[in-house]
């Protein structure tokens, strides 16, 4: 079950916070972003949803699930351009934010710190089980961390892993169902 933050205290709740929705691929990620998203839709709060450039797997400026859900997204080449392509909103959100630099971390911080909901998707892991990017400073500054589950595609085991059936060292290899699996750590770990 997912939560979102609730707050009853308005002082609270118009303080900023980040929320970041992280697991391996095909756990539902981005399913989940949008879902928020279009929680804060129906409570008419103006939000924004960016993309790294370098994601362009289902579609060039739609943020588009595994599932083939989509939502209008703004595509970005630089972190710095979100803070200014932002500054009406009052929801951010962020998907595949393990393929931006570090610079990401002081961006949503400053975003965060302006009373906004920052809402950041990403896998927590890359292909060789090591912590991705960004996501770690990422959710141990985050208020709310939401850590998703896919389902181990060899024993049917809850999968934390994305295991990359095609062999290559790159660190960022854009891919789906034919160069990734879900895996659970014992079928992550076994020898092929």
């Amino acid at each position: 079950m997912f939560t979102e933050p609730f707050f009853q205290d308005s002082e609270i709740s118009n303080s900023g916070w980040v929320e970041v929705v992280s697991g391996p691929m095909f756990s539902g990620k981005t399913e989940e972003l949008m879902r928020r998203l279009r929680r804060a839709k129906i409570a008419q709060q103006k939000i924004e949803l960016f993309k790294p450039s370098l994601d362009k797997r289902y579609h060039e400026k739609k943020v588009v699930s595994h599932d083939e859900s989509e939502m209008e997204s703004i595509v970005i080449e630089n972190e710095n351009d979100i803070l200014k392509l932002s500054k009406d909103a009052q929801v951010i959100a962020i998907d595949e934010a393990q393929f931006f630099s570090n610079e990401i971390i002081d961006i949503i911080k400053t975003i965060a710190d302006k009373g906004k909901r920052v809402i950041v998707a990403g896998l927590d892991k890359d292909y060789m089980g090591k912590p991705f990017g960004p996501m770690p400073q990422l959710m141990a500054n985050a208020e709310f961390i939401t850590k998703l589950h896919a389902i181990c595609v060899r024993c049917g085991s809850l999968a934390s892993f994305s295991y990359r059936i095609k062999k290559s060292k790159k660190t960022v290899m854009l891919g789906a169902t034919e160069e990734y699996q879900a895996r659970c750590r014992a079928c992550f770990n076994l020898d092929e």
